[in-house]
């Protein structure tokens, strides 16, 4: 009975100490993350939170992230769709952490949860699948203009308005 409770032991720390992450083990560390807009054909950029550009392209395009910026570190994007004639399509993405990160804890992988699952991104998830942008047409499409006219130009009833400015 004894040597069967040393075996038993000896396995079971074995486990705790080689088995890799659980995280890295039932996750991914890169995600696809879908971008279409309206109208079709925006220009994409997205950059990395150390403003890093890491994707050009135009919509619409399935791109793939990483969810880690490093060990430890849970990567953070912006993605910026614009086109002539339409305000700028602002999205941050995040990384949230993945919940197999705490199965580390449950089956005593301190190597998985120390190591493997920072080191390869498995920890972090992200938060945003799909992106659908409807871009709203700007206001300042018209190039504004000055006209100047002539006082007999302007009507009786506007001329009680005016200010004198010299």
């Amino acid at each position: 009975m004894n040597k069967k409770l040393i075996s038993l032991t000896v396995v079971l720390l074995a486990a705790v100490f080689l088995l890799p992450g659980c995280a890295s083990m039932f996750t991914k560390s890169t995600y696809p993350l879908t971008i279409n807009s309206n109208p079709p054909g925006a220009d994409i950029t997205i950059t990395n939170k150390k403003g890093k550009t890491v994707y050009q392209g135009q919509s619409p395009a399935i791109v793939k992230l990483k969810s880690s910026a490093g060990y430890m570190s849970k990567a953070e994007y912006v993605v910026k769709l614009s086109t002539p004639g339409y305000d700028d399509y602002l999205v941050t993405i995040g990384a949230d952490i993945e919940g197999w990160y705490f199965a580390n804890i449950l089956l005593g992988g301190l190597i998985g949860m120390l190591i493997v699952d920072p080191a390869t991104g498995a920890m972090w998830s992200l938060d945003t699948e799909e992106i659908n942008a409807t871009m709203k047409p700007n206001s300042t499409t018209e190039t504004p203009t000055l006209q100047i006219l002539d006082i007999k130009d302007i009507p009786e009833d506007m001329r009680k308005s005016l200010v004198k400015i010299n």
